[in-house]
């Protein structure tokens, strides 16, 4: 969740940025909503509702470690806290978690949740399972802005950002899912110094890998993205190394550096063409950021080398940008700029009212070949969740931008059905 307003933010319509805002939609109870919040945050809403500043600090440590570390979303399960607080807390607050509207699973053990956000916008994340990891899919955005023309998602119009709540509750939402949290005795959180119990690894765990690849261009929606993984990669709660966390990004070359700065993960970039016009077709926004501009973007991005290669992503599309001459100009173009990288061939998933086709087994396996003789790694990624609309390029929701008066009604009517109740 979100406890101030924040400031509009530039989001690139078919000619010029246009404002979207961030909405944030408050709880009809009044409370306030943890999820999502830092240590530092939920000392300062503590701090707001009264708490004096020393305990605060304290509360907020113990309360932070049992949100994120344990899972836990009731505060009478907070059993270091005295009775009378836990009280205090539940009157005020509130560990929310996205609505479920819809589970499925794949035969091929995927798994993709339908949410709803408390002001009734759909959004989807996908688990993908397999040997030596467990990958969890996550949006940033209802709809999105860029209309890639070979993704499901791109046939949507942006609806607006997620929070930083949203997005940490779909981590969260995937621990509950899988049973993943802590068991057991809680170790002394009163004690500033006993730190130790409230760390652990993703070592023997399903999930141990996110990629901010779902719903949504994660550069657009920078500050919520960057303040969740904050929250996602520290070592009293969820503790997920920044080395098992990748952003994947179409191309926002102003925000690439400071994401390299501010968060520091892995850095996935959805090239998808090897020419201006295959590019501009495929991926509009390269109307606005060049390949070569994108590229050069790529070798400055802080932290990249050849222990942390940048992954670029190519949809594999029949006669689009499949041939020989595409491969080797890739191959050309990565090399120019010296780039750690490394190549996934996605085969496309096609999805209803695409015109565009996979490419062919063999042809894909041309392509990879040329790439990996000029020196960089492309693995084929195996389609998965295909038959669930799980697969890279096929997330959609329901979910539509709806104007002001249809917003409010919708909350009239809701809150009509409440009284009722």
């Amino acid at each position: 969740m979100q406890t101030a307003a924040s400031p509009l933010m530039p989001i690139p319509g078919p000619i010029d940025p246009v404002p979207v805002p961030r909405a944030v939609t408050p709880r009809e109870d009044g409370r306030t909503d943890l999820m999502g919040l830092s240590r530092q945050q939920i000392k300062g809403v503590f701090e707001e509702a009264g708490l004096d500043v020393k305990a605060a600090k304290l509360r907020s440590k113990q309360v932070f470690h049992w949100l994120y570390h344990r899972g836990v979303t009731d505060f009478e399960a907070m059993t270091d806290l005295a009775k009378p607080m836990r009280g205090w807390m539940a009157e005020r607050f509130v560990v929310g978690r996205p609505e479920v509207v819809e589970a499925q699973v794949s035969s091929d053990g995927t798994r993709k949740w339908l949410l709803r956000s408390d002001d009734g916008q759909d959004y989807e994340m996908v688990f993908i399972p397999d040997a030596d990891r467990g990958t969890l899919c996550v949006s940033s955005q209802v709809g999105c802005t860029l209309n890639c023309s070979f993704c499901h998602t791109g046939t949507m119009r942006l609806v607006r950002n997620l929070t930083p709540g949203e997005i940490v509750g779909q981590v969260m939402l995937a621990r509950d899912a899988l049973g993943e949290w802590p068991r057991g005795n809680m170790a002394s959180a009163n004690d500033d110094e006993s730190d130790e119990a409230s760390h652990y690894t993703s070592d023997g765990r399903m999930l141990t890998n996110i990629v901010m690849m779902g719903m949504g261009e994660p550069l657009y929606n920078f500050d919520h993205v960057r303040d969740a993984l904050k929250v996602v990669m520290d070592g009293d709660g969820l503790a997920l190394s920044k080395r098992r966390i990748t952003l994947s990004t179409s191309g926002v070359i102003p925000m690439m550096a400071r994401a390299g700065e501010e968060i520091g993960v892995n850095l996935a970039v959805s090239l998808h063409g090897v020419t201006k016009e295959v590019r501009d077709e495929l991926v509009p926004l390269n109307k606005k950021f060049g390949i070569d501009e994108l590229l050069a973007a790529c070798a400055a991005y802080p932290g990249a080398n050849n222990a942390r290669r940048i992954t670029f992503e190519y949809v594999m599309i029949r006669d689009k940008n499949d041939s020989d001459a595409d491969a080797r100009e890739l191959v050309r173009l990565l090399r120019h700029y010296k780039l750690p990288a490394k190549v996934n061939l996605i085969p496309f998933n096609p999805w209803p009212g695409t015109d565009y086709e996979c490419s062919t087994p063999e042809r894909i396996k041309r392509f990879s070949d040329i790439v990996f003789e000029g020196g960089i790694s492309a693995p084929v990624r195996t389609p998965r969740g295909r038959d669930i609309m799980a697969a890279c390029g096929q997330l959609k929701s329901a979910s539509e931008k709806k104007s002001k008066a249809e917003l409010r009604r919708l909350a009239e009517e809701k809150q009509a059905a409440l009284g009722s109740a």
